[in-house]
């Protein structure tokens, strides 16, 4: 069970330090003002956490729904952007990460919460 909780936690804080990279310096949307995108794609990874850390079960069953909208930005961008070049400052290895991450939160987190929820 520690071992979910060590997944979903590093997945979910490495997505967090994914977005702040990417929205900040890597790859910022352009026509946009700067930090716009970075505000509004990394406050809502910010609300959690305070329960992800402390590891309560309920935390990790809505923020699992949460990265729900982060999996399908990702997934969004990458059929988007798969004709585009797999460089640093392109939006492709981002968002594939992204898929990556949400996936790996996602599926540790519901285990974990299924994981604590069983009646002993």
């Amino acid at each position: 069970m520690r071992i979910l909780y060590y997944f979903a936690l590093s997945s979910y804080i490495a997505l967090i330090i994914l977005t702040l990279l990417w929205e900040g310096w890597l790859a910022p949307a352009a026509h946009f003002p700067p930090g716009f995108w970075l505000a509004l794609k990394s406050i809502p990874l910010l609300v959690p956490l305070f329960g992800l850390l402390h590891g309560k079960a309920y935390t990790y069953g809505w923020s699992s729904m949460l990265i729900l909208f982060y999996f399908v930005e990702g997934t969004v961008l990458t059929v988007s952007h798969r004709q585009g070049p797999f460089a640093l400052h392109s939006v492709l290895p981002y968002a594939l990460l992204e898929i990556l991450l949400c996936t790996i939160f996602f599926f540790s987190a519901v285990f974990y919460v299924r994981h604590t929820r069983r009646p002993r």
